[in-house]
């Protein structure tokens, strides 16, 4: 197993796992999904979990991959365990998928081709954005939230 460290962030890189996330992604594209594949390592290096993308056979547009390892690993893990895992992922995880794994408690993020990299390659452009309003009613949706988070 060809294990090197990626300098810049200290972040466990493997090509191996990171082959496989694309050996997934493409696996997802023969089935007729989007091409995005991902797998979930463990503290001790072994593969806890692997999935692909399945947005268009499941009918269901959250069906990422990372979506679902976060998903899975929130379920699955003690927050000490997630905290020592590393995702490795065909693509950077889009915002909905980023969200999700900031929450999960997971540990660490590898992917091998960035956001920019695949809008590139994409000859119709990206997703057009959401136009969006707020804050309003602040006091509100304040008292909602009021003490909630420590």
């Amino acid at each position: 197993m060809a294990r090197a460290r990626h300098r810049a962030k200290g972040i466990p890189l493997n090509e191996q796992h990171l082959r496989r996330a694309i050996a997934l992604a493409t696996e997802a594209r023969a089935g007729g999904n989007p091409p995005f594949g991902s797998l979930l390592v463990g503290p001790d290096g072994a593969v806890l979990a692997e999935e692909r993308n399945s947005s268009l056979s499941d009918g269901d547009i959250t069906a990422h991959p990372e979506l679902k390892l976060a998903r899975w690993a929130a379920r699955e893990l003690s927050p000490e365990v997630a905290a020592g895992t590393t995702m490795y992922t065909s693509c950077e995880p889009c915002g909905m998928c980023a969200g999700a794994l900031a929450r999960s408690g997971l540990g660490h993020v590898v992917f091998a081709l960035s956001a920019e990299q695949l809008n590139g390659l994409k000859t119709g452009g990206g997703f057009a954005d959401v136009p969006t309003e707020g804050p309003a009613l602040y006091d509100e949706a304040a008292a909602a939230v009021a003490g909630y988070y420590p």
